[in-house]
Parts: C-alpha cells; sequence; structure tokens
C-alpha cells in the first residue's frame, strides 16, 4: 500500500511484512497462543521503526566517536591503504553529519545515549524475568530482530557504554550462545 508519512513523503507499507505464512499445523506449534505471534510482531516493527534509528546517532555522536567507527570499518573490511584513508575520514565527517540529521529527523535526545538505555531497557523489560528469550527458551524473530541491529555497534564505543548502562547484557550473552551454537550445527 502506498501511504504518505507525516513528513509528506510517499512511502510503501506491506500489511503483511511481519506476519509468517504457516500453515495451521505450524502455526500452532510456532505461535499455540495468539498473543504470542502479535507480541513477536510488535517487537520486530520496534526493532524496524525505533531501535535502529538509534544507532547511526550513537555510533557517530561525536567526531572522535565517528573517527573511531569508521577506523574499526575500514581494519574489518581490509581496504587498501588509499580507499582505507579516504573512507576512514572522509566516511567520519559525513556520518557525523547524517547522524545529527538523524537525530534531528527521530527527535533523539540532546544524548543519544538516553534514547539507547531506554530502548534495550524497555527490551528487557518487555523479555521479562521469566523468560530467556522474548520466544520464551528459545530466540524468536523479534529476539533475532533486537540482537541483529544491536549486533551492528559491537567493538563501538556505543555498544561497550549500552552494555555497562543497560540491562540488556545477560540476554544478549545468551543469544550470542544460541547463535555461536546454531553455527557450529550447520
Amino acid at each position: 500500500m502506498k501511504t504518505v508519512t507525516e513528513q509528506g513523503k510517499e512511502v510503501f507499507e506491506y500489511g503483511n511484512k511481519y506476519w509468517l505464512m504457516l500453515d495451521e499445523k505450524e502455526t500452532k506449534r510456532v505461535y499455540p497462543v495468539k498473543e504470542v505471534r502479535v507480541e513477536e510482531m510488535k517487537w520486530r516493527k520496534w526493532a524496524d521503526d525505533w531501535l535502529v534509528h538509534l544507532i547511526s546517532p550513537n555510533v557517530y555522536r561525536t567526531p572522535r566517536e565517528a573517527l573511531a567507527s569508521f577506523d574499526y570499518i575500514v581494519r574489518e573490511g581490509k581496504f587498501g591503504t588509499v580507499e582505507g584513508f579516504f573512507a576512514k575520514y572522509m566516511g567520519a565527517v559525513a556520518m557525523f553529519f547524517v547522524s545529527k540529521r538523524l537525530k534531528k529527523r527521530h527527535h533523539l535526545q540532546d544524548n543519544v545515549r538516553e534514547d539507547l538505555y531506554e530502548a534495550v531497557n524497555e527490551w528487557v523489560t518487555a523479555v521479562g524475568k521469566h523468560r530467556l528469550f522474548m520466544g520464551g527458551n528459545q530466540p524468536n524473530l523479534a529476539d533475532l530482530a533486537v540482537y541483529g541491529v544491536l549486533r551492528v555497534m559491537e567493538g563501538l564505543e556505543a555498544f561497550d557504554d549500552m552494555m555497562v548502562h543497560t540491562k540488556i547484557q545477560p540476554w544478549y550473552q545468551r543469544m550470542e550462545e544460541v547463535i555461536q551454537k546454531a553455527a557450529v550445527a550447520v
């Protein structure tokens, strides 16, 4: 469906974007209770519509952090000397300014870390104390969506700050363990 955002921009929305197409038997196995499916869809949408928009403003928050982020990107990306130099310095400058625009566009606080901390603590609260994952004893698609968004910050100052100032670390470590076990099993 074609819709118009609050800013007047035309976008395409997909009504079944978060809906898994399963037969009746499989649906009952994966989602024994209707609320489980609704909850998973809600948090997948939240990861796409809110959490992902907190990444750039946080990893490129200051010129120093932008430079450190691009240093990491260049190092991990195995760029050549010349390409790496330009990618690091030009990329850091560009993304520092882009992050400021994103901060404004998404109405983030002056200290964008606070929005990140609030978001991940909101996620931890939603998972609750009596479940290992949003999916219960095993991650569901919402767990994977949130993990995927947060994983892109690993190795950067924003990630380390998030681990120290929020309650996300136990859940994140459980996700790492599940994913490592799945990778070994393949």
